[in-house]
């Protein structure tokens, strides 16, 4: 009786017996058995040779992670047997590209939607399937929902194309390191990796017609799988005692650049140990990944490059789709309008759809043409759109299982409640505005190159990943969202009247990344939720496999990065212990805006949160989230970046005076909280709304305008309210730093060359005030409430 291995190990032992051969040097029987024998732990057929295969895989398992030789000529002397193993491996690499590019294509939501599910069931379930994943359904349960889809994709893939059945055979699900995002990493035989990296590629190609992917792959010994690239023969290898012979060799700016630099007094072989590890091996293939993106031919490959796009016909008297101007080829009879769609558009189109259930009904514009038929053989059929399965069919299945239930349906049957099918339809739920979120994570790339050294280290590291940013999704729109019935749709939205829906749309969730649109008044207790969340799940989440390699364990660090937040209030700060967190951007708009619009700026937000955090990180040591957010009452409000506007319109400086900032964002996530809780007070408050705006452009005429009239205002309010005004702002948010003086509605902020900017919170309360909703509750005790 043996010890069960970890999957990839046992994916490894299946590629090291398979061989390099298209013919595995066993029979295909006594390969499957030995895989079956490993997964159970029981003895493997008794074959000598397989034997001492097994027997090698487990040597490299057991070797230490703090094990790293001075000589590369200890290793033959310490591990003989992984030194003279020379099958070598081939490693997988792939994935679809310019992804914001394919899905942004159409400026219609069904068609976004539908581009982003196509791609999500590619990514999560058709790559996956080439590797029989439906097999192991703890790992992907995508695929073991779908386990008849997965069947017939690779029925149909061998029906087109004969010679992939020694494929199906090589391939197992042990050999995924990752497959959950937009890319997938795996091992598999040596001989198969041509035909499986022009199978992914051509995958997403015969799907999707338009969008873009690369996939490259390489084959390696075991001894790197370890130890990082080596050279043939490895004893030729420039390993650590050659660079240390000479100090002008660790100072080259070649070697810096490879190796990074040195930092806190560290040793260089600190360097060298950390990036010779597996993680070397994939940094080659990212740069083959991205050689190829670019359509550079590989060095000594006979793959055809794909650096020509797609070729459509330019004839000047065709009929063309409404997008991209490609040859149309029916219209959509049974549509409103009858728009002419390209077979790539109508695609979009059709699982936009199917994803949303909206019925055959809807759907008979492409059932019933027959120009949206393929001719295969003697047979027309049409495309076949494969298993579908929505973001708010996974979020209910999480909702059953959490405490979040009862709440979120409260007495509504969850059978009566369908999905939002439009932006009209989310903007219904926050009096016609929605909130665009886009988060995406921090620290990511760093911790990748610094922490992940093996083949396991990966898996487990981006499965936490993926459940993290999903969960943290779930968790948010679980605690801030409800079902909400339709009211007051006109025109073609009116048969929708009375409907019940959910009142989201994910767009996409895919590894660290997270794209959604929510009702306007929810939109940055989402964003913080999902911040929060994301952050908790990686410390405590039970389906989390490597907590304590995510926890900040140094104390001074955790309490130095209390000190970047400049909220001061009532909310005590719950110091950031995690070295993963997300950066979010807030878009809040009305439905009516070009989506194409919305998602630019929602990225410069987020780019503009990300800058933030990495400027935290380094001044006080914060690894937290942070928002940045937006309220855009008109689409042509900026006309230029974010930045631009905000550095031309919203920063004041004369000369002699401080400079003003009439902007707080982008916000920690305590800070977010603590600007929710300000918001609720101040309109507790009863502040007259004509003078809230009336402060706000008094902002511009210099400090001590702003204070002079903020006091005057303030002080005709009734005492209570000047109480909470007082608690809940002043004290909160704009106390003086050096003296026991009050500014509001300003902040100081000490910079680096000795002088102070003033910057304001204010302008944003004023924007988020109409997104601020009066609870049913005691006003005394709750006031209201910015969700």
């Amino acid at each position: 009786m043996t010890h069960s291995l970890p999957l990839l190990t046992i994916g490894i032992a299946w590629c090291l017996a398979w061989g390099e051969g298209r013919e595995p040097q066993f029979d295909l029987s006594i390969l499957q058995q030995m895989r079956e024998a490993l997964r159970q732990g029981k003895d493997v057929p008794d074959t000598e040779a397989l034997k001492c295969l097994l027997q090698t895989v487990r040597q490299l398992q057991e070797i230490s992670q703090d094990y790293f030789p001075d000589k590369i000529t200890d290793l033959q002397d310490n591990y003989a047997n992984l030194w003279e193993q020379t099958t070598r491996i081939g490693l997988v690499y792939g994935g679809a590209t310019k992804i914001k590019g394919y899905v942004f294509e159409s400026a219609k939501l069904p068609e976004i939607r539908g581009a982003s599910a196509l791609l999500d069931r590619i990514n999560l379930i058709d790559l996956p399937a080439f590797f029989k994943c439906e097999e192991l359904p703890e790992d992907f349960p995508e695929c073991y929902r779908a386990r008849q889809y997965c069947q017939r994709v690779r029925r149909d893939l061998q029906h087109k194309d004969k010679t992939l059945h020694p494929l199906w055979d090589a391939l197992i699900p042990e050999l995924v390191i990752y497959s959950t995002g937009a890319n997938i990493l795996a091992f598999c035989p040596t001989a198969f990796v041509p035909d499986l990296v022009n199978l992914i590629e051509k995958r997403y190609t015969e799907e999707t017609l338009t969008a873009n992917s690369c996939a490259v792959g390489e084959s390696f010994r075991l001894l790197e799988l370890r130890f990082g690239l080596l050279d043939n023969p490895i004893e030729q290898s420039k390993w650590l005692d050659w660079y240390l012979q000479d100090n002008k060799r660790q100072t080259n700016p070649i070697t810096s650049a490879y190796f990074g630099q040195l930092k806190n007094g560290q040793p260089w072989k600190y360097l060298f140990e950390n990036r010779k590890n597996f993680n070397e091996i994939t940094g080659k293939l990212a740069a083959l990944f991205q050689q190829r993106r670019n359509g550079n031919n590989l060095p000594d490959s006979q793959r055809p490059s794909r650096r020509y796009p797609p070729m459509f016909e330019t004839h000047p008297y065709l009929l063309r789709d409404d997008v991209e101007h490609r040859l149309a080829i029916a219209p959509g009879s049974r549509l409103p309008d009858e728009p002419w769609f390209s077979d790539a558009l109508a695609r979009k189109r059709i699982v936009g759809q199917r994803t949303k259930g909206e019925g055959s009904r809807s759907q008979k514009w492409w059932t019933k043409n027959s120009d949206w038929k393929w001719q295969f053989g003697q047979v027309k059929t049409l495309w076949n759109s494969g298993y579908l399965e929505s973001w708010v069919v996974k979020f209910r299945r999480f909702i059953e299982k959490s405490h979040y239930r009862d709440r979120y349906y409260q007495d509504i049957s969850k059978q009566k409640i369908g999905e939002a099918r439009s932006l009209t339809e989310i903007g219904n739920a926050g009096n016609g505005f929605v909130g665009y979120i886009y988060a995406d994570g921090n620290n990511i790339g760093g911790y990748i190159q610094k922490e992940l050294k093996t083949p396991q280290d990966c898996r487990r590291f981006s499965r936490d990943i993926f459940t993290a940013t999903e969960e943290s999704v779930y968790h948010a729109l679980g605690r801030h969202l409800n079902p909400h019935q339709l009211n007051g749709l006109t025109g073609d939205n009116q048969h929708r009247n009375g409907s019940i829906i959910h009142p989201f749309e994910i767009l996409t969730i895919g590894g660290d990344d997270v794209m959604l649109i929510v009702p306007a008044d929810k939109a940055l207790a989402i964003a913080q939720t999902i911040g929060e969340e994301f952050e908790r799940i990686l410390l405590e989440g039970e389906k989390i496999q490597g907590k304590e390699d995510y926890r900040i364990t140094d104390p001074e660090i955790i309490s130095r990065s209390q000190d970047c937040h400049r909220y001061q209030g009532q909310i005590s700060v719950k110091p950031s212990q995690c070295k993963l967190s997300m950066s979010t951007g807030v878009l809040i708009t009305a439905y009516q805006t070009p989506i194409y619009y919305a998602e630019n700026l929602t990225s410069q937000l987020l780019k503009s949160a990300k800058k933030k955090a990495k400027q935290l990180k380094k001044d006080y040591d914060y690894h937290g989230g942070t928002v940045d957010f937006l309220t855009l009452k008109s689409v042509t409000m900026i006309s230029s970046n974010i930045e631009a506007f905000r550095q031309e319109a919203l920063t004041k400086q004369e000369k002699g005076k401080p400079k003003l900032k009439l902007y707080g964002a982008p916000y920690t996530l305590h800070e977010l909280g603590g600007l929710i809780e300000t918001g609720e007070k101040l309109k507790q408050s009863e502040f007259p709304r004509s003078q809230l705006y009336q402060i706000r452009s008094l902002l511009e005429q210099g400090k001590h305008t702003a204070i002079l009239n903020y006091r005057y205002f303030r002080v005709r309010l009734e005492l209570e309210n000047q109480k909470l005004l007082e608690e809940y702002f002043e004290k909160a948010w704009c106390d003086a730093k050096t003296n026991s003086g009050n500014l509001s509605p300003w902040m100081s902020l000490p910079e680096k060359d000795g002088t102070t900017t003033y910057e304001t919170i204010w302008r944003e309360l004023v924007e988020l005030y109409p997104f601020i909703i009066e609870t049913t509750e005691q006003p005394s005790q709750t006031g209201a409430r910015l969700i």
